[in-house]
């Protein structure tokens, strides 16, 4: 694997653990398209660092947890001119 890879892979990880952001601002904050973070963190992460990728993993299933709810609460602040 490509070093700039690698050091993608590991600025995306520690970012997405200490802000515990979603995949989808990770993608934004980083300028790269959702489907690279999802295959850095899952994919690429865990030939680099299995520990680490544990992390994500876990802040990434809370996330998909959640998602209803965020979604519910985007609606309705739509809806009410939010």
């Amino acid at each position: 694997m490509k070093e700039y890879i690698e050091e993608r892979v590991l600025e995306l990880a520690n970012y997405i653990i200490e802000k515990k952001t979603t995949v989808r601002y990770a993608a934004r904050k980083f300028g790269i398209s959702k489907s690279t973070v999802h295959k850095d963190v899952t994919e690429r992460l865990e030939k680099i660092n299995p520990t680490l990728m544990n992390d994500v993993r876990m802040i990434l299933e809370e996330n998909k947890a959640e998602r209803h709810i965020r979604g519910g609460e985007a609606t309705k602040a739509k809806y009410q001119g939010k």
